[in-house]
């Protein structure tokens, strides 16, 4: 099943971001078509509407609807959809593929200064392990890897002023020594 994290739009009770793995719609803005599962509540007036950000599915609630009645069909309905993929059709205007370099450039600096300032001088280290799809993914090595206050370090001195820099930031990700995430699937 394709992990969901549902995040809620400011100033917009009637919007879900639904976080999703990066790299999975390659494509933004409104699609043209959505596989059936969506499509259903599209037709039945459940949703107002579906769009794609990079790493996010942002669906809008249609009129009289309420997240708490009908909160659990959309998610059944958005996970059942995006184990079909290939099922969505960017719109004609949609954009395709993002530029990470000013992400990528932003978490260099990052690390190269403060926040690996910080990490080293506690005898660890943060390697920026790549950037794609607004999605950032770092290791920690030395002191750093297995350190308890390893998550708030990477959340308040990485993705927070990171995000400030950059609002296409989906996350920051770590991942252990194989390359395989280590912070319990965040």
């Amino acid at each position: 099943m394709v992990p969901l994290h549902p995040q809620p739009v400011p100033d917009h009770p009637d919007r879900l971001r639904w976080i999703v793995p990066a790299g999975l719609l390659t494509w933004t803005g409104a699609p043209a078509s959505v596989p059936a599962p969506l499509a259903a509540l599209l037709a039945d007036g459940t949703l107002a509407h579906v769009s794609v950000e990079p790493g996010v599915v942002v669906t809008r609630l249609g009129e009289g609807r309420s997240w708490r009645a009908d909160g659990a069909r959309v998610r059944t309905a958005l996970h059942n959809a995006l184990e079909d993929p290939t099922g969505w059709s960017p719109a004609a205007d949609a954009e395709g593929p993002r530029d990470d370099t000013p992400l990528h450039t932003a978490a260099l600096n990052l690390i190269a200064g403060p926040v690996g300032e910080r990490a080293r001088s506690h005898g660890g280290a943060i390697e920026l392990v790549g950037v794609s799809d607004g999605v950032v993914t770092v290791r920690l090595v030395g002191a750093c890897h297995g350190c308890p206050a390893a998550r708030l370090t990477l959340h308040h001195g990485l993705e927070r002023p990171l995000r400030r820099q950059c609002p296409q930031l989906i996350e920051v990700r770590h991942v252990g020594p194989g390359g395989r995430r280590s912070d319990g699937g965040r």
